[in-house]
């Protein structure tokens, strides 16, 4: 399985996961924060009627026509020490006017040439004529390097005709959009692939699904995984996990548990961190019986359960108020062979303070101890906020100093 990231936001695999998210190097922060292809005179892609505005580019080209031609940057001892580096990076077997050109777009600065990147990148196209195989050299470096310009190069190169671009070429600049948060763009560019008459594939629209739902527009996620499914396109874990996620953030676990069920019934299973989300918000509901039934599906997924897919069962019993229910928890944790961590034991002195079971807390330190397990920080600041609400700080400190102690000689090994 190939992860994108910045290395790979241009090359030729196709994208199979979406995870890691596009830096801005340092070594460029020179560069403006508003790229010059959001200006309404060199947007390619607009919003209004979605399409390419090709005209407006034949007319850009006729001005500088008229104006003088680019002149190229002159790499010479000048520049500086990032411009450098980023161009010592570049690998030894690129070809030299590939290497000329990556060197013009590391050192390009519109202020001191008075020339915009558009100028730079159209002179490249009439005088080196590049194959795809260049662009995407080109792309795959810059990526790389993290460069600031990259977003503004691919969409110029998609509309190139010697970049015979594919629908790949579109997928992977729309979840790049989508991983800096800038959703009209990953939408001006979905419709932008629309209008040049690509069709959408199970990939570009999971990519939109995880968009919309990290950005939390939920109706927008249920209507493109609606549209994935009336078009009959395969519906994988990935597009489901991301659906499930988008119900997960909008406060909907039940209609999230739904999606689950209908994957398993395919016998289509989600991953771990979809099953942990989902039970994470029926615990932080208090919804004990939402949260046992997905810990079930978990099992039923043969993931086996550990330590804190534990806690976030027992916290379900907590915040229910339901003490018993997060021992029970508790105790078959134990039995099954997993040592109980500190986040397990402070959740449950929180379920016993708030029931007022001071004995039966105590109770359970003293049935940890004989197992040699000692409370942590967490359950201890758990105990002292209890204790000082009851007004017994000073007896509390001495409980736990004989706790320290008693965990001191544990550790200490024997000679």
């Amino acid at each position: 399985m190939v992860t994108l990231n910045p290395a790979m936001l241009y090359c030729s695999h196709p994208i199979t996961s979406f995870n890691t998210p596009i830096t801005k190097s340092p070594c460029f922060s020179q560069f403006p924060k508003t790229p010059f292809l959001q200006t309404p005179r060199r947007h390619l892609f607009t919003s209004v009627k979605f399409s390419l505005v090709e005209e407006t580019i034949e007319d850009d080209e006729k001005i500088e026509e008229r104006n003088q031609k680019y002149r190229w940057i002159e790499i010479g001892p000048n520049i500086t020490e990032s411009q450098k580096e980023a161009i010592s990076k570049l690998p030894p077997k690129m070809t030299k006017r590939n290497k000329a050109f990556m060197k013009q777009i590391i050192c390009f600065d519109s202020e001191k040439t008075g020339f915009t990147l558009f100028s730079m990148l159209r002179a490249w196209v009439k005088i080196m004529k590049p194959k795809r195989a260049d662009w995407l050299l080109v792309l795959k470096e810059m990526a790389k390097l993290e460069h600031p310009l990259i977003f503004e190069v691919t969409e110029f190169a998609l509309l190139e005709d010697s970049f015979e671009a594919n629908i790949r070429d579109y997928t992977k600049l729309i979840d790049g959009y989508a991983k800096q948060k800038r959703l009209q763009d990953a939408e001006d560019t979905f419709q932008a692939m629309k209008s040049k008459g690509l069709t959408c594939d199970q990939i570009t629209f999971t990519v939109l699904i995880q968009m919309y739902s990290k950005a939390g527009n939920l109706n927008q996620a249920e209507e493109t995984f609606e549209e994935l499914k009336l078009l009959g396109l395969p519906v994988d874990k990935r597009a489901y996990g991301a659906m499930i996620m988008a119900y997960v953030r909008a406060g909907m676990p039940q209609d999230g548990e739904n999606l689950l069920r209908e994957m398993e019934a395919q016998e289509i299973y989600a991953g771990k961190e979809v099953y942990k989300a989902l039970l994470r918000a029926y615990s932080n509901l208090g919804d004990t019986l939402g949260a046992q039934r997905v810990f079930d599906l978990i099992q039923l997924a043969r993931i086996s359960p550990d330590v804190k897919l534990c806690a976030l069962l027992i916290n379900a019993h907590r915040v229910a108020g339901q003490s018993d229910g997060a021992r029970s928890v508790f105790d078959n944790l134990r039995r099954a062979g997993l040592e109980p961590s500190d986040k397990c034991v402070a959740l449950m002195l929180g379920a016993y303070e708030k029931e007022n079971k001071l004995n039966v807390a105590l109770d359970l330190l003293m049935d940890l101890e004989k197992d040699n397990i000692m409370v942590g920080k967490e359950a201890s600041e758990v105990l002292v906020g209890w204790f000082r609400r009851l007004g017994v700080v000073d007896e509390m400190a001495l409980v736990l100093s004989e706790y320290a102690s008693k965990e001191a000689k544990c550790m200490t090994p024997v000679v």
